[in-house]
């Protein structure tokens, strides 16, 4: 089983909590050997559900939108992303220079393509612009790949 993961970046503690509680829940229904996450390895939920699908020996691919992809997350996150694109069994690539929001939503689909589940963590909102997490949700959807929107009741981004 792939599980794609998709989710917004940047979620205020309390909420950070709750979705990384049932991120982990979710993976941890899967066998370790059944248990592939596909995720693009931004900061916040993609590589929480990374890091957990390790922890729970199960194996991560790694979608990388554009070459320069890695110097736009946050300086913080590096070791973290080189990190979990070390342990990757498979990497893919858009083959995109800039990291756009066209590059990224590339990235999803290339993800989404490779994934017979996606999980979602959406507060249910338009993306913010191009690429977002709206965008890949939808694009999962027309694609009849099943959806498992991750989110607190009550909750909002900011």
């Amino acid at each position: 089983m792939r599980l794609g993961i998709t989710g917004h970046r940047g979620l205020n503690p309390e909420v950070e909590t709750i979705v990384k509680t049932v991120l982990r829940e979710r993976l941890a229904a899967f066998e370790a050997d059944e248990l592939v996450l596909v995720s693009c390895i931004a900061d916040g939920p993609d590589t929480w559900a990374a890091e957990f699908a390790l922890e729970l020996s199960g194996r991560i691919e790694v979608v990388v939108p554009a070459s320069e992809y890695r110097d736009a997350l946050p300086q913080d996150h590096h070791p973290t992303y080189d990190r979990l694109i070390s342990a990757a069994s498979e990497l893919y690539s858009t083959g995109m220079t800039d990291s756009s929001e066209q590059a990224h939503m590339a990235g999803s689909r290339i993800l989404v393509d490779r994934a017979d589940a996606l999980l979602a963590v959406w507060d249910g909102l338009p993306a913010r612009g191009y690429g977002g997490t709206a965008d890949v949700v939808e694009y999962a959807r027309s694609k009849s790949v099943p959806v498992d929107v991750v989110w607190p009741e009550g909750a909002s981004r900011d």
